[in-house]
C-alpha cells in the first residue's frame, strides 16, 4: 500500500462510507472508489464488504488498522511540529554573548523568551570577543551579541543598542549620591578599568584625555564583573559596562552615567549569508523589544 492508498483506507475506516471518506479528504467520490479498488486488486484480498450502502471492514482490514493509525498519528505530529517551527515555539537556538552581556540582559531576555515558549531549547555561551567571532564564523553559534568594533569579512553586524560606560561604585562612595558623574570629577580618584588591549579601553583613555584627567588606574581587569567586585570591596570606581547591574542588581553597588558619555554600541553578529530560522527571527524581535526596557533606555 502506498501513502495515498493508506490515506484513503484510513478515511474510509473513519467515515464508514465512500462519500464520507471523500468529504474528509476533499476529493470526489469516484476518486476514492478508484483508489480503494486498485488497492484491493494489488493486495489480492478485500478490505471492505459493501452492505446496505456502507463499507464494513474485513478482519484483515481490522488487523492492519492499528499500524495505519500509528502512521497517521506520526504524520499529525510532524504537521504540528512544522507549524510550531514556523511559529517559533519549538526548536533549538545557539547564542553567545560577550561576558557582561551574556550574564546580564541576554540571560534575562532568554529567560523571558523561554517563559512564552516552553518547547524551545537554548544554548547560551559567555565568551571573549575573539571567541565569539570564531564561533559565529564556524556556525557553532547562530547569533552572537557583542561590543564594537567587530571587523571580519565572514560576519555581518547590526546595532542592537547604544549605551555608555558607567562609574560603578559602592553606595557609600562620595560620588554615589550624584545622578551622573562629570569625567573631570575622576581626577585623582582611584580607578579600575579594562586592560590596555581591551577594545573599550581606548574609548576610556580618549575620554579621560579629552577631559584633561590624568587617571590613577589602580587595577586593570579583563571582565567588568571583576571591576565591580573590586568596587564592592572598596577599590574605588570601576569604569566598566553596567549591563550586569541593570538586570542583576548587587546590593551595595550603584552605577552612575558619565558625562560626557563614553558611548559603546552592542552588535548582533551573524555569519554572512547564513540562513536565519523562524525561531531566530522571533528571538531577535524579542531581544530588540526587551533590551531597551531592561537597560532603562
Amino acid at each position: 500500500m502506498n501513502l495515498r492508498q493508506l490515506e484513503v483506507f484510513h478515511a474510509v475506516m473513519r467515515a464508514g462510507t465512500v462519500t464520507g471518506a471523500a468529504r474528509l479528504l476533499g476529493v470526489t467520490q469516484p476518486s476514492v472508489s478508484t483508489v480503494l479498488k486498485h488497492c484491493e486488486t494489488q493486495l489480492r484480498m478485500p478490505l471492505f464488504r459493501r452492505i446496505g450502502g456502507r463499507l464494513h471492514p474485513t478482519p484483515e482490514a481490522e488487523a492492519i488498522l492499528p499500524d495505519i493509525e500509528a502512521i497517521f498519528a506520526r504524520l499529525d505530529s510532524v504537521g504540528r511540529q512544522l507549524r510550531d517551527l514556523k511559529g517559533g515555539s519549538i526548536g533549538t537556538l545557539s547564542l553567545a554573548g560577550a561576558f557582561p552581556i551574556a550574564n546580564g540582559y541576554l540571560a534575562a531576555t532568554v529567560a523571558s523568551f523561554l517563559a512564552e515558549r516552553p518547547g524551545v531549547r537554548i544554548v547560551l555561551q559567555a565568551l571573549t570577543s575573539s571567541e565569539l567571532i570564531d564561533r559565529v564564523v564556524s556556525r557553532e553559534v547562530e547569533l552572537g551579541v557583542g561590543l564594537e568594533p567587530v571587523v571580519h569579512p565572514e560576519v555581518e553586524t547590526e546595532v542592537l543598542v547604544s549605551s555608555g560606560v558607567a562609574c560603578v561604585m559602592r553606595d557609600d562612595h562620595p560620588l554615589a549620591g550624584q545622578e551622573e558623574i562629570a569625567i573631570g570629577q575622576l581626577d585623582g580618584m582611584s580607578i579600575t578599568t579594562f586592560l590596555s588591549r581591551a577594545p573599550l579601553r581606548g574609548y576610556v583613555d580618549r575620554a579621560l584625555s579629552d577631559a584633561g584627567v590624568v587617571p590613577h588606574i589602580s587595577v586593570q581587569v579583563s571582565m567588568s564583573m571583576t571591576g565591580m567586585a573590586l568596587a564592592y570591596h572598596g577599590a574605588g570606581i570601576a569604569l566598566v559596562e553596567p549591563f550586569l547591574l541593570s538586570t542583576l542588581p548587587l546590593p551595595g553597588l550603584v552605577a552612575r552615567p558619565l558625562r560626557p558619555r563614553i558611548e559603546m554600541k552592542t552588535l548582533l553578529i551573524r555569519a554572512r549569508s547564513a540562513p536565519r530560522s523562524a525561531l531566530m527571527t522571533r528571538f531577535v524581535t524579542h531581544l530588540r523589544r526587551e533590551v531597551p526596557r531592561l537597560l532603562g533606555s
